[in-house]
């Protein structure tokens, strides 16, 4: 059946007709933050403390946007009579993201789970330099990163969170050491300006006050 002349026009006015007839809705950004996935690929997020210098992430960058600077050290053996090993200790880790096209693949071939995505998107800067991120303000995109979900109730507790845990109370714990390490001098320091100790605060009981006899003195009648 051949087509009517004009069909064409008539469902593209009622498309249109249809559309102005519905109320319009604005999202008033930036007063307004718009509701965006946790999947959003906005700003990467580094955890240092996953990062081994193995380098997969600048040699797979196609743009060759990730920079990263690293140094070897020896550990001493953990045991007597075992062997030094060197390790890589990281220098600068910086991203471009005047170059990055955010395909995620830095995040993908990383073995060890040090980049993140993160939903944040709002970093833009009047100079171009302002956009190459280094490692102190990629971690610090780290706590806009929004936890994986669980692949089940009884499912553990994901490695970024732990990690993150074990190293906040390692610093509670060189804090509180730190605190009670300063109200041991403070308490020395104490004992030191006020003295010896009478009787009483060695256990002892307090001698009783001297007092006058209450009979007649000899020599008197």
């Amino acid at each position: 059946m051949a087509p009517i002349p004009g069909s064409g026009l008539a469902k593209g006015l009622a498309v249109t007709l249809r559309t102005m007839t519905k109320k319009t809705v604005t999202a008033q950004y930036p007063d307004a933050q718009p509701e965006l996935p946790p999947r959003t690929r906005g700003v990467i997020g580094l955890f240092e403390e996953n990062c081994t210098v193995c380098m997969l992430c600048a040699r797979e960058c196609p743009d060759w946007c990730i920079y990263i600077d690293s140094h070897k050290e020896t550990v001493p053996p953990a045991a007597p009579g075992g062997r030094e090993r060197s390790r890589n200790v990281l220098d600068r880790f910086a991203i471009d993201f005047s170059l990055c096209m955010y395909c995620g693949i830095c995040i993908e071939v990383c073995p060890f789970d040090a980049l993140f995505w993160s939903p944040e998107f709002e970093y833009a800067e009047t100079d171009i330099h302002e956009l190459t991120h280094e490692r102190d303000k990629l971690r610090e995109w780290m706590w806009t990163v929004p936890a994986p979900p669980a692949l089940d109730p009884g499912a553990e507790e994901p490695k970024e969170i732990a990690a993150a845990r074990k190293t906040a109370d390692k610093l509670a714990a060189e804090q509180a050491a730190q605190a009670e390490q300063a109200a041991q001098a403070a308490q020395a320091a104490q004992a030191e300006q006020g003295g010896q100790p009478t009787r009483t605060e060695q256990g002892g009981q307090p001698e009783p006050p001297a007092t006058p006899p209450s009979g007649p003195q000899e020599g008197q009648s």
